[in-house]
């Protein structure tokens, strides 16, 4: 029976060693299974964040991995990648893997029971970890910036305030230094008692908001972080920022900076061009 693979990513590892455990083609390149790996993959259920890239290495040889992926395997010794898995994360009677995609065919030196060392594409990963804490500080002061536009408890945020993010979010996509969230403005919104009209009448003003929360906690140079109930990619991954507010603790799977010092900048942009579809745009300055 397959076991999972062990992860590194969140402490912020970028190198690993491990034993090579599976091989696999198809049309779209060979995908690597290594038991161990400081590899990010993407999601298959939730891609908000693109998998690492890098490189796998034995020797003298070396071979460009494009990008990591979620992969799993049945009991039945039925494989799967990316968006072909036909089950949620931690479904049981599956093992959880993390695949390593190369273009063409694998060399011959990279086959199964191969010692490998991993290593991830370091500048684009802190471009993908700016990108995901910058995300979630815009959803937390988005929803701080509209807080008062509830008529209805919608539940709370990981700083107590209504959760716009979990009630309105339908997509969320982080890249190096940035990201762009989607928020659904429709008659279930307002059903839950959000005053969608009095939001778009006052667009401005909230983004004005969200833009001067955003520079205080910069100011603050909170600490981040994660942390994770134990070391295979199927455990659960929060992220902790100690906020001037409080600690914000999100479930996450990805990447993080260890401080907001880190950032020179961020702010967000909101485009309510479609009134039924608000679209939060974020950018993240890196300290030079």
């Amino acid at each position: 029976m397959s076991t999972p693979t062990i992860v590194s990513f969140a402490g912020g590892a970028t190198t690993g060693e491990g034993m090579v455990t599976r091989v696999e083609s198809g049309p779209d390149g060979t995908v690597v299974v290594v038991d161990a790996t400081p590899f990010h993959p993407v999601d298959h259920t939730w891609p908000d964040q693109p998998g690492d890239a890098g490189a796998i290495a034995a020797g003298d040889e070396t071979v460009p991995v494009v990008e990591a992926l979620m992969a799993a395997v049945s009991d039945e010794s039925e494989f799967a990648v990316g968006s072909d898995i036909p089950v949620k994360r931690g479904t049981e009677g599956w093992t959880w893997l993390v695949a390593h995609r190369i273009d063409g065919a694998a060399p011959a030196w990279l086959d199964k029971g191969s010692r490998v060392r991993l290593s991830v594409d370091g500048s684009r990963r802190e471009g993908l970890s700016r990108g995901h804490t910058a995300c979630h500080l815009a959803s937390l002061a988005l929803d701080l910036a509209v807080a008062d536009l509830w008529r209805k408890d919608p539940g709370a945020d990981a700083l107590g305030n209504p959760d716009f993010e979990g009630r309105a979010n339908q997509s969320s996509r982080i890249h190096e230094d940035g990201a762009v969230d989607e928020y659904r403005l429709g008659k279930s919104l307002r059903r839950a008692g959000f005053d969608t009209e009095t939001f778009a009448a006052t667009l401005a003003d909230r983004e004005q908001r969200i833009n001067a929360q955003l520079t205080g906690w910069i100011a603050a140079g909170a600490t981040s972080r994660v942390e994770t109930e134990g070391p295979t990619i199927v455990d659960r991954r929060r992220w902790h920022c100690e906020l001037p507010e409080g600690e914000a603790v999100i479930l996450c799977g990805g990447t993080h900076v260890g401080s907001l010092s880190e950032f020179s900048s961020i702010s967000v942009s909101l485009d309510l061009t479609d009134p039924q579809l608000l679209v939060m745009t974020t950018t993240a300055t890196p300290v030079v």
